[in-house]
């Protein structure tokens, strides 16, 4: 509850779906004595608590760290992945964010590589099968060296933490209108093709990291912007760009 002892009252509109092959429907739920201090998640863990008390199915979704890191809280609130203010994850959502009797619409994110397990929660396995394509550098570096052995310019220094901060939510996905996963790929390209330890694998790794992404069914990127705007780390489309250049030059020089 808040410090003046106000509370809202929300009517939430949620996405429940068994699994995979169900159809799924949107379920009202009312929210009443709703604390403006609760963060989302808070707010369906209290919805859950209804729910089990009335020996109700809870709604599924998926939450970790609750601190903006994981990036596991992904759903898409009235549109818009994580919800309506920029740069935040839905796990820092405050309620105060909404008005008093509003209506909220909560549903996963919504791409065909993105398959739904239950309710909220997506299969994103994709990302990971991305990583795995080429997204790590894998020649022996040795010990941790010193900070000051390697010179980099502070430039490629701040681009690659930039595209590091990526925390591989899939908001980007779920913005896109073709439900493209170049911005993740390519922050997890730049992020390494920056740095001096990701030059020896840096043209196999572009191509094998694209291929994974293409082999998921994740579409191409139109330059809508989504991916940017939704973005809760800031991640800016230059990695896309940046990425395809690595990629052309990659594919004109494979032996």
């Amino acid at each position: 509850m808040s410090g003046n002892g106000k509370t809202m009252k929300l009517t939430l509109k949620v996405w429940r779906q068994r699994n995979a092959s169900d159809a799924g429907r949107f379920v009202t739920y009312e929210a009443p004595n709703v604390s403006p201090d609760m963060s989302f998640l808070e707010l369906l863990d209290v919805v859950n608590e209804d729910l089990i008390r009335k020996g109700e199915d809870p709604i599924a979704f998926d939450h970790d760290c609750r601190e903006g890191i994981c990036g596991t809280c992904s759903i898409v609130v009235n549109g818009g992945p994580h919800g309506p203010r920029p740069l935040t994850t839905a796990c820092q959502l405050h309620m105060r964010t909404f008005a008093d009797g509003e209506t909220l619409t909560i549903e996963p994110w919504r791409a065909k590589a993105f398959p739904v397990i239950k309710d909220l929660i997506v299969d994103r396995s994709a990302f990971d099968r991305i990583i795995q394509a080429g997204g790590f550098v894998s020649i022996p570096t040795g010990s941790a060296p010193d900070g000051n052995a390697i010179p980099i310019p502070k430039r490629n220094a701040d681009l690659a933490m930039d595209a590091a901060a990526c925390i591989g939510c899939g908001a980007c996905v779920a913005a896109c209108p073709n439900a493209s996963a170049m911005l993740f790929t390519g922050a997890k390209v730049a992020q390494l093709s920056l740095l001096p330890q990701g030059q020896a694998e840096r043209q196999i790794r572009v191509r094998k990291m694209v291929a994974a992404m293409d082999a998921e069914g994740f579409g191409n990127c139109t330059n809508h912007g989504e991916c940017e705007a939704v973005c809760p780390k800031g991640i800016k489309i230059d990695v896309i760009a940046r990425m395809n250049r690595d990629y052309l030059k990659a594919s004109l020089l494979k032996p």
